[in-house]
């Protein structure tokens, strides 16, 4: 595409010590998952970094920028905090295992805060995120040396199957257990035996050692396919679990992403006085809600400081024509 083509180049201009270009003072890298293993769930939705990878990310961001905890976050946006230089909070999406197994063990050798944004319809492994169901039926596919003619009445053709396959949206997820029927695919055995989310003791043991565990939907939809009523749903029913069993409830991050989301959910959304603020993933940008922040997409299969680097040549780019703020209507 033109337009990467012309981020790459004008990317290329930004300084080694990019920091002093970053146009905000905080930076909110986001990531899924860590893992040095080929994991079947997340390897056709997720690119994924190993562990030698992320923690060249983490070195890099500690190079420009000052990580802190969720607290010294909410005391630097009210004012209160003054930090030696731009601020990086670490975020983290879905609750997957990873995170207990091999990035907190990370993080904690190089004392660096982060916090999970979890579904809770995943915790204990109860239920498989429908994106995740999409990946295991494209490997099964991609596996299999013939095609069952009964997949082709499910999908609308006998083309591009992969891409029909992660274009089934959350309202038409039944879909995908048909498929896996057919494929011979049982989620309730992969969820047992590979257990891909964390477990209700793993919250509980995180939040001991003082990361943060907090809201990211019920089960993950799209919340711009959503009714409204819909929307506030899934976010009350994950506000109340949190509350419940003394985790964070003061913040909420967007399952995929907050694009086309009307100003009237964030207007009933921050009724809400225990909430702090809200979280999206559009890379660098700002918003007319003031309370929503914008998280950096860090699994593009670059390293951090090219992907920073890009993200603030775009931001100049759309500045340029007064289109880096998301205008909510």
């Amino acid at each position: 595409m033109i337009k990467n083509r012309i981020i790459h180049f004008l990317a290329n201009f930004e300084k080694e010590h990019f920091k002093e270009t970053f146009p905000l003072d905080y930076c909110l890298p986001v990531y899924h998952c860590v893992s040095d293993e080929y994991l079947p769930h997340l390897n056709q939705i997720i690119q994924y970094k190993n562990t030698k990878q992320f923690e060249e990310d983490l070195d890099c961001f500690s190079k420009h920028f000052q990580f802190v905890s969720w607290n010294e976050f909410k005391d630097f946006i009210k004012g209160h905090f003054k930090p030696k230089k731009k601020i990086a909070l670490l975020t983290f999406d879905d609750g997957f295992r990873e995170f207990y197994d091999l990035v907190v063990p990370i993080l904690e050798r190089k004392g660096i805060y982060a916090i999970n944004f979890i579904n809770p319809a995943f915790v204990d492994n109860q239920d498989l995120m429908f994106r995740c169901k999409a990946s295991l039926i494209i490997n099964e596919i991609e596996k299999s040396k013939t095609i069952n003619p009964k997949i082709y009445n499910i999908l609308s053709s006998k083309e591009n199957l992969k891409q029909q396959i992660l274009k089934i949206s959350y309202s038409k997820k039944q879909l995908l257990d048909q498929l896996a029927e057919i494929l011979e695919i049982n989620f309730n055995l992969f969820l047992n035996e590979q257990k891909p989310y964390l477990s209700f003791d793993h919250l509980n043991i995180l939040t001991q050692k003082g990361f943060g565990i907090s809201s990211h939907s019920w089960d993950h939809p799209l919340y711009n396919e959503l009714t409204l009523s819909q929307k506030l749903e899934t976010t009350q029913k994950t506000f109340d679990y949190l509350k419940e069993n003394n985790f964070l409830y003061d913040s909420f991050a967007f399952p995929f992403t907050d694009f086309g989301v009307e100003k009237n959910f964030f207007d009933e959304l921050f009724k809400n006085e225990d909430l702090f603020c809200s979280f999206g993933s559009a890379g660098i940008k700002s918003d007319t809600v003031k309370k929503n922040f914008q998280r950096i997409p860090m699994e593009t299969r670059e390293n951090a400081e090219t992907i920073l680097k890009k993200e603030i040549a775009y931001y100049s780019l759309k500045k340029f024509f007064n289109r880096n703020t998301i205008v909510r209507k």
